[in-house]
């Protein structure tokens, strides 16, 4: 029997959060194929098989928390999955039909999983799949009847209480009624119902240090826009050839980090840091990328960034928001960084406050383009603006030094040729 164990994630980490089983007791397992989600207060990671085999138990429930170390599963090395209860009928003897059973009068009208899950007993445990469908169609874990391993509620029992018609909240038809006149009552709005969910270890983080750079941090945040017409063109001159040459698409984000970089080597304090009574400047540039995820806003870094090519950067971009999204992102991407840019705008805000990520001293928010009126030359004339936002920490970066910082990035935003001859 070899023990499956918490492996190390990262410095200074003792303890993660279990997450979706990906195996059941029971299920072949080969080497190196996940077994498990774990949660770490900077990522998700899966811990693989150590060995191939039967995972024959399980330890942790998703939920648990289990320290660095400790055993979780168990798996019978090159054993095999175990068969089917079910015997095939003898192919000599035809099989014999099941015969009808009547059902009891009280319950004839009422669905079958609707029947079975009257009980109302909560599954020990709810796969992810299975709670997602659950949340969308506003059914509860003790409506529907659990068949998965140790009664555990799968996405196929919650999709087979759907197709059964099951709902949560519906109004039952009179069974002389037409089910399509059926009408919930008026004030009948079904049940108020609360759900206790535990916070995760990155959920726990981000709500700590967003406290804590409020408290600890003197943020303030300064605003522009900037003309967004000479990169669109220049992104639509060129985007083709550049992502038959790359193949990568050119974004808006590989612009702003360039300039945003320029502007730091302009105000060296946004890329600094105040450790207790000093402040710490820096010669290089880790631009954080604020990512969003299902289960919260991570900022992976670009290191080096100010050695990087547009290609380069709009490549590292995309794969950090492709793993994000498979929560494939490892601790150490997202530890560090000197300055983060966050661009709200692919969401439709249209101007925001960001808070800076202790303990960074800035953070550049980026926001919806929108075809506003403005005036230039003495015209009004259309033209794609966008809002910028600069939060800074004031203990390190004056007014002066904001205001300036976020004037550069317009400047080379509306002059990208700047970026390149670098003036």
């Amino acid at each position: 029997m070899t023990d499956v164990k918490v492996p190390s994630v990262g410095e200074s980490i003792n303890e993660v959060f279990i997450g979706a089983w990906l195996k059941q007791p029971g299920d072949r397992v080969e080497k190196d194929e996940p077994l498990v989600e774990v949660e770490t207060d900077k990522a998700t990671l899966e811990v693989p098989a150590s060995e191939a085999g039967v995972l024959q138990e399980v330890l942790k429930s998703e939920g648990d928390t289990a320290e660095v170390g400790e055993v979780i599963a168990r798996i019978e090395a090159g054993a095999a999955a175990e068969a089917s209860e079910e015997k095939p009928a003898d192919a000599g003897e035809p099989a014999e039909a099941p015969q009808p059973e009547e059902a009891p009068a009280s319950t004839a009208d009422a669905p079958p999983a609707a029947t079975e899950a009257a009980t109302g007993e909560e599954p020990s445990a709810v796969m992810p799949a299975a709670r997602r469908l659950l949340d969308e169609h506003g059914l509860s874990a003790a409506e529907v009847r659990a068949t998965g391993p140790g009664g555990r509620l799968l996405k196929e029992d919650v999709q087979r209480h759907l197709d059964a018609g099951g709902t949560a909240g519906k109004a039952q038809a009179a069974p002389s009624e037409p089910a399509a006149t059926t009408r919930p009552e008026a004030g009948v709005a079904g049940a108020r119902r609360e759900e206790s969910v535990a916070m995760s270890p990155l959920r726990r983080t981000i709500a700590r240090r967003l406290v804590e750079a409020q408290q600890t941090a003197a943020l303030l945040t300064t605003f522009n826009e900037v003309d967004m017409s000479e990169v669109m063109a220049l992104r639509s001159e060129y985007k083709d050839a550049f992502e038959k040459r790359y193949g990568v698409r050119l974004g808006f984000m590989s612009f702003f980090v360039k300039a945003a970089i320029d502007a730091l080597k302009t105000i060296p304090q946004l890329n600094a840091e105040i450790r207790d009574d000093r402040i710490v400047y820096k010669d290089y540039y880790d631009v954080a990328v604020a990512v969003s995820t299902k289960k919260g806003l991570v900022t992976p870094v670009v290191r080096d960034a100010e050695t990087m090519s547009f290609a380069e950067l709009e490549a590292a971009i995309a794969d950090f928001g492709a793993r994000a999204q498979q929560n494939k992102l490892t601790p150490d991407e997202l530890q560090g960084g000197t300055f983060t840019i966050s661009n709200g705008g692919v969401f439709g805000s249209l101007l925001s406050t960001p808070i800076v990520n202790p303990p960074q001293s800035g953070v550049l928010g980026m926001h919806t383009i929108q075809q506003r009126p403005v005036a230039i030359d003495g015209q009004v004339v259309i033209r794609p603006m966008m809002y910028l936002a600069l939060t800074y920490d004031h203990r390190i970066v004056d007014g002066r030094e904001a205001v300036t910082f976020l004037k550069r990035i317009k400047d080379a935003i509306e002059r990208p040729a700047r970026m390149l001859i670098e003036v």
